[in-house]
């Protein structure tokens, strides 16, 4: 039994790990760990699905060629040191990931910074949490997060701000719902999208994008106006620059904001109301703040609000960005980003100088780098002659994808480390590079909430697989710093990076900066095997003092931009999200069954009102574009968007679809301040796609290469694997996707049908399903029969005798129970509430974030019986 850490999103739950086999292990929830305390949501309850090594990278690959190790780090060294000869140090790159360990790191961004001399490295993180890093730094004089899940227990009010917590963060909802059993916390939920969070508030307020400056700055001078301003608070410890009030009052009175925002006065009255009569009020954002082209005067909005009402430093009262990645905070204390230095350090000189000494550095970067939009557009412009990328798949996550690829297809020189042998990013790499995945990893990660855990290994490295700390630093070596890189575990560079974090300071006043590790920088290595789950920084700002030249915190002068109309050409706003039980670009989620289940294709939800305008019709094809470029989605008639608004998932990848390609759609346009791309408010249309037949193949293992057609999407199955498919050509050449054996086949002309059967050793090793105007049988039982040992005479009529039940979409993916499986135990059961479901199906008891479908689902049935 290993305890370890979750590879998903920045909750960090605690995972018990305990090995079966070669390659399996048992996955539960570890109850000691402070984040989860035993709860763990479909995704870390289905990891054990997705350890297997299907599509690893297992050995160096130099172009289309095994190599070892040696000469594959030797030529690394080699064209990076050439390229920083011949260009300079500026005309290299490292694009890293939130997926690194902090020991990962910490090791990257040394050598870039340290020795190479470029502060060229920068992170996927930036896509995610930038806005809230340079909010923070503007408000407090520091990247602190102010609050930790406790704050939740805490609160009286709960504030969710461009965060569909329910799906992103379950186990975070589990806490929230549990305070609101326990003690009444009221839920405010400010969001475009009526999502399953915002289900289950008190209040919705479907805002429009992008303006959440002029609701905070509403807020701020309602609180005002109603003697809520804390000025004692404001004199002691927060600097109020001149002309602050002025700015934020004009146009924020309720009238005026409810216009801005387009909500009803009405309910932002109850908004403004019950946040100013609640003193314990968490106000928790995510995304839907962060990435926007105004994600830092957002984030600088609402800290105003609490900094102006003292809702700071005490129990229940904290603003709370919590962030996407396993361990972008990790990446934000080393110094991952790059505008900043390591140890929450940024480039002033003194630091510059601090962390060269305390490094020995010979060629210490002097300025921030490049951002990671900057970094792909220099790119494209030749100017960034090597790149080396980490764990990440820009081609598929940065915005203007297309560009991006382009500019991978033409840079001189470009590495890919990671566990996947074929990557959007990966095909146009001149070097592979074969990285540890989770359940490998040995290091640490820090969550949302400062705390800082271990991941450990409990499965073998597979291969010649090797850890990323390990990876760079054999490059640095070879590069000739050796001494510099003379790391053999992991805990050594814990201890040196424990060290940096206390180096020089302190001072008269006190600690200059709050992020330090007191305690570990001696830590041995047996303790370091050990070390348990802690958070760093105990309660930041409870004693007023902020780290700030004079102690003070900062009110931000923002103001909101102005929100164009929408253009003739592009009359719709798309906004792009996650889906709740995949995981970036699938590839892990995308190898478990269960996980595939939720939603299977890439979306595009549309409003019914827009779509009977524009002629989409529910399940249907259309296709999205912007100017940067367009791809297909399945339609799905949603009233829970607003009008003119579009929502697209991002985890569909070439390896995947034909479709859903949603990095292609977003603008290269980031937060000047920040550097975080705004992915939320796309100018974008939509038009239906029609096509001539549509259908389905199943095969035992998989089928390889994507099949060619207009439409096709990927899914894991027990057994084998699943492509939906549609098409306006011949399908006649869907036959090379079936694999040779004994062929059974029904041809129906008259409806344009054909179903194919491929047979090997008496059981199903292959069926097509294809028609033009007729109906598909469901798909469970073929499936089913992959696993058979015989099989059955009724293959072609895709079903077993008798009267079939499909139990639908899969609303439940942690206990596999479907919609059609829940309404009819609703019915015949006379379910009442979301425990009765959980107590007749066990549907909604574990991670929890499928009770907003659930009541949805009885209130819907209650409508129907009513």
């Amino acid at each position: 039994m290993i305890r370890t850490t979750c590879a998903y999103c920045g909750v960090g739950c605690g995972v018990v790990a305990t090995p079966t086999g070669a390659r399996t292990a048992t996955i539960a929830g570890d109850p000691d760990h402070p984040a989860n305390a035993g709860r763990l949501c479909s995704k870390g309850t289905h990891l054990g699905e997705t350890i297997g090594l299907e599509g690893r990278l297992l050995a160096p690959m130099i172009g289309a060629r095994r190599a070892s190790w040696d000469r594959a780090l030797d030529l690394v060294a080699r064209r990076f040191r050439e390229t920083i000869a011949t260009h300079g140090p500026n005309s290299v790159a490292f694009y890293v990931s939130g997926q690194l360990l902090t020991e990962d790191y910490y090791v990257a961004n040394k050598l870039m910074k340290g020795f190479i001399g470029s502060a060229n490295i920068d992170t996927n993180s930036r896509l995610c949490m930038s806005s809230a890093v340079a909010g923070h730094t503007r408000a407090f004089g520091e990247d602190i997060v102010p609050a930790t899940y406790a704050d939740l227990d805490a609160a009286d009010l709960i504030v969710l701000v461009g965060s569909n917590t329910a799906w992103c963060h379950p186990i975070v909802w589990q806490r929230i719902e549990a305070a609101r059993a326990a003690r009444g916390t009221r839920l405010v939920v400010i969001d475009p999208r009526r999502t399953e969070t915002a289900d289950g508030a008190d209040l919705h307020l479907a805002i429009r994008p992008g303006s959440d400056v002029a609701l905070m700055q509403g807020l701020l001078a309602w609180c005002r106006a109603a003697g809520v301003v804390d000025d004692a608070y404001l004199a002691r410890h927060v600097a109020t620059p001149e002309g602050f009030w002025a700015t934020c009052g004009a146009g924020s009175d309720l009238w005026s904001t409810a216009r801005a925002c387009d909500v009803p006065a009405e309910d932002l009255r109850r908004f403004f109301d019950l946040f100013a009569a609640t003193p314990r009020t968490v106000t928790m954002f995510s995304q839907g703040i962060n990435q926007s082209l105004a994600g830092t005067d957002q984030v600088n909005a609402i800290l105003n609000v609490h900094l102006a009402t003292a809702r700071i430093g005490k129990p229940g009262a904290a603003p709370f960005s919590i962030t996407g990645q396993p361990n972008a905070m990790g990446g934000r204390e080393v110094g991952g980003l790059a505008s900043t230095l390591a140890a929450h350090m940024d480039f002033a000189p003194d630091n510059v100088a601090r962390v060269g000494r305390f490094w020995a550095a010979p060629n210490m970067a002097t300025a921030p780098g490049l951002k990671a939009v900057d970094l792909f557009r220099e790119l494209g412009h030749g100017r960034i002659k090597a790149l080396w990328v980490m764990a990440t798949n820009p081609a598929v996550s940065m915005p203007d994808a297309g560009r991006v690829r382009d500019g991978l297809a033409a840079c001189p020189f470009v590495v890919v480390s990671d566990v996947i042998a074929a990557t959007d990013t990966s095909v146009h790499a001149h070097v592979r590079l074969p990285a540890a995945a989770w359940g490998e990893k040995d290091g640490t990660v820090t969550n949302s909430d400062r705390t800082v855990s271990r991941q450990r290994a409990f499965l073998p490295l597979p291969g010649e697989a090797k850890p990323d700390w390990w990876i760079v630093k054999e490059v640095g070596r070879r590069m000739g710093w050796k001494t510099a890189f003379a790391y053999d575990r992991p805990a050594e560079i814990w201890r040196e990076h424990c060290r940096l974090s206390m180096y020089e300071n302190d001072d008269a006043g006190g600690r200059r900066r709050l992020f330090a590790l007191p305690g570990h920088a001696a830590i041995g290595n047996a303790a370091y095997d050990a070390m348990p789950p802690f958070r760093w920084g105990g309660t930041p700002f409870a004693d007023g003092r902020y780290p700030t030249p004079d102690g003070r915190a900062r009110l931000v002068p923002v103001t909101q931009k102005p929100i164009g109309a929408p253009l003739a050409d592009w009359p719709m706003t798309l906004n792009t999200g996650r889906y709740r039980d995949h995981w970036h670009s699938m590839t892990r989620t995308g190898l478990s069954p269960r996980l595939a289940r939720h939603r299977e294709e890439p979306l595009v939800e549309v409003h019914p009102d827009d779509a009977a305008a524009l002629g989409l019709r529910d399940g249907g094809l259309a296709r999205v574009a912007t100017p940067q470029g367009d791809s297909l989605f399945r339609i799905r008639l949603a009233a829970t968007q607003r009008r003119g608004e579009l929502f697209v998932p991002i985890h569909w990848t070439d390896r995947t679809a034909t479709g859903g390609r949603t990095g292609l759609l977003p603008r290269p346009l980031a937060d000047l301040i920040s550097g975080q791309p705004g992915f939320k408010a796309t100018p974008a249309r939509i038009t239906p796609v029609a096509v001539a037949w549509r259908g389905f193949v199943i095969v035992a293992g998989d089928t390889g290469d994507r099949p060619d057609c207009l439409w096709a999407t990927r899914v894991a199955v027990p057994c084998g694997t699943v492509w939906d498919l549609a098409g306006d050509g011949d399908p006649a050449r869907l036959d090379r996707l079936l694999p040779a054996g004994e062929r059974l086949e029904a041809i129906d002309a008259a409806r344009g049908s054909r179903r194919v059967a491929v047979l090997r050793q008496g059981r199903l090793a292959a069926a097509l399903f294809v028609t033009r105007d007729g109906t598909l049988p469901g798909r469970d039982w073929l499936v089913a029969q992959l696993a058979e040992p015989v099989a059955p005479p009724t293959l072609l009529a895709g079903r077993a005798p008798g009267v079939q039940v499909d139990r639908g979409p899969i609303v439940c993916a942690c206990f596999d129970v479907g919609l059609t499986t829940i309404v009819a135990a609703i019915a015949s059961q006379r379910l009442t509430d979301v425990a009765a479901i959980g107590g007749a199906l066990k549907a909604g008891t574990n991670c929890g974030s499928c009770r907003p479908a659930l009541a949805r689902l009885l209130q819907e049935s209650q409508t129907h019986v009513a």
